[in-house]
C-alpha cells in the first residue's frame, strides 16, 4: 500500500468569510449519511458472480471526484493509490480493488434517473434561504464530449440553490424534446410552496409561469425578443416617468450604472397571466471613454408589496450563478466537454458526481474548487472522511 500523505492545513483553502459561503456552518445535518442513500441504488445484475457491490463502486467514484478524477482512468487510479486497506477500512473494497472496466462497466449500467433522485433528495436537505426566501436557478447544460448510438449529445437540465451553488435536481432533456417541458418535470421534485424560482428567456412562457404558480411558486423571468409582442409591450411603459434607484460599480476595471425601475402592470399583459410587477435594468457600461447602454426587462408574479424591485434584480443576478459556479467548473475543473464517456448511462452518472462533489465541497467551506481538489487528490483519508461523513474533513 502507497504511504498516506501527510495532509497540510485545509485553511488556507477555504474562506470563512465569503458572503456566500458564511452560515453554511448553520446548515442542519443529514439525517442520514451518503452511503445510505447510495445503498439504495437498485443492482440491475444477476446476483450469480458479482463480486463489487454497487454502493461500494459509486462511493469510491464519489470520492475520486471529489479528489478531481474526470475520467474511469482516473477513478481507477485514485483507488489504487488508495491502496486496500484504506478503501477496505472505509468500505469501498470488496475482494478486490475495481479495476478500471469494472468501475466503467458498473456506473454505466446503473440507472440513471434513481440515481439522480437519491443524490438530489438528500442534496436538498442542505437548501438555505436568502433574506427568508429559497430560490432555485434552473438552467440547461450540452455535456459536448459524449454522444449516444444516434450521435445525440447529453443535455441535462439543473437546479440550483442560488446561495450554497449546490445542485438539488437535474432532468436529462431527450434528443425529442426540449427543456421548455421538461422544466415541469424537473420542478416536479420539489415542493414549490414559496419558493421563487429563476429562469432564462428560454423558460418565458405561458405555461410555465402558470405551472409554477399554481403550485405555490414564485417566478423571476428574463424577457428578450423571443417572445416580442410582451418585449415590446414591457417597452413601451412609461419608463421616463417612473423614478429608479442607482448605483455604480467600478470593479473589473470598468465602471458600471445600473438603474432599476419598476412598474406594476394589468393582468394579462400581452396575454401572460399573473405578472405582479414588470423590472427595467438600465446597464450603462463605460469602458475607454465608450458608452455602452443595455436594457433588461423582466417578470414575476410578485408585486412590489412581496418583492422589492432591487431584491429582484439581485435574483436574476444570483440565477447566472449556475453558469459561473456549476457548468464553469464542471467544464474548466473538471473538464466535462472534454470527456469521452459515452455509453450507457455514463456521461449522466459522471455528471451526477461532479455535482454531488461541488456540493460536498462547498458545504466544507471550499470557495475554489480546484484547489480543493488538489488538497484531496494528495489528502486521501480527507477526501474519504468528507464523503464518508458528508461533512467537513477536520482541520489541521
Amino acid at each position: 500500500m502507497p504511504a498516506t500523505p501527510v495532509c497540510p492545513t485545509t485553511a488556507s483553502i477555504v474562506d470563512t468569510d465569503d458572503p456566500v459561503l458564511g452560515g453554511l456552518a448553520d446548515i442542519p445535518s443529514a439525517p442520514r449519511e451518503l452511503r445510505e442513500v447510495i445503498a439504495q441504488i437498485p443492482d440491475p445484475r444477476k446476483a450469480r458472480g458479482i463480486r463489487h457491490r454497487i454502493p461500494a463502486v459509486v462511493l469510491l467514484a464519489a470520492t475520486a471526484v471529489v479528489a478531481g478524477a474526470c475520467s474511469f482512468a482516473a477513478i481507477a487510479q485514485w483507488a489504487h493509490d488508495c491502496g486496500r486497506e484504506l478503501l477496505d477500512t472505509a468500505g469501498m473494497a470488496d475482494a478486490q480493488i475495481p479495476s478500471k472496466p469494472t468501475i466503467r462497466r458498473i456506473l454505466e449500467q446503473i440507472d440513471a434517473h434513481t440515481f439522480d433522485l437519491l443524490v438530489y433528495e438528500w442534496m436538498r436537505l442542505s437548501f438555505t434561504t436568502i433574506d427568508g426566501r429559497r430560490i432555485i436557478a434552473c438552467d440547461g447544460k450540452t455535456v459536448r464530449g459524449a454522444k449516444d448510438s444516434d450521435g445525440n449529445q447529453p443535455h441535462l437540465l439543473a437546479a440550483m440553490d442560488h446561495r450554497t451553488g449546490a445542485v438539488i435536481g437535474q432532468a436529462d432533456v431527450a434528443a425529442k424534446t426540449n427543456e421548455i417541458p421538461m422544466l415541469r418535470e424537473l420542478l416536479g421534485q420539489f415542493d414549490l410552496t414559496d419558493r421563487v424560482v429563476t429562469v432564462d428567456a428560454l423558460h418565458t412562457q405561458r405555461g410555465t409561469i402558470e405551472h409554477i404558480v399554481s403550485r405555490g411558486g414564485h417566478v423571476v423571468m428574463t424577457v428578450k425578443k423571443n417572445q416580442p409582442a410582451l418585449h415590446k409591450e414591457l417597452a413601451a411603459l412609461p419608463w421616463s416617468r417612473i423614478d429608479g434607484e442607482s448605483a455604480v460599480d467600478r470593479s473589473h476595471g470598468r465602471r458600471v450604472r445600473r438603474t432599476i425601475k419598476a412598474a406594476q402592470v394589468p393582468a394579462g399583459v400581452a396575454g401572460f397571466p399573473l405578472i405582479g410587477q414588470v423590472v427595467q435594468i438600465r446597464r450603462t457600461r463605460t469602458v475607454h471613454g465608450r458608452k455602452h447602454v443595455e436594457l433588461v426587462y423582466l417578470i414575476s408574479d410578485l408585486d412590489m408589496a412581496h418583492a422589492q424591485p432591487a431584491e429582484i434584480a439581485a435574483w436574476v443576478r444570483g440565477h447566472w450563478g449556475i453558469e459561473n459556479r456549476v457548468h464553469y467548473v464542471r467544464d474548466v475543473t473538471y473538464r466535462e466537454d472534454a470527456s469521452r464517456i459515452r455509453t450507457g448511462s455514463g456521461p449522466r452518472v459522471m455528471a451526477t458526481l461532479r455535482n454531488l462533489a461541488l456540493g460536498m465541497h462547498r458545504a466544507a467551506g471550499h470557495r475554489n474548487i480546484a484547489a480543493a481538489c488538489r488538497h484531496y487528490q494528495h489528502c486521501l483519508q480527507d477526501a474519504i472522511k468528507l464523503v464518508l461523513t458528508s461533512g467537513t474533513p477536520t482541520l489541521t
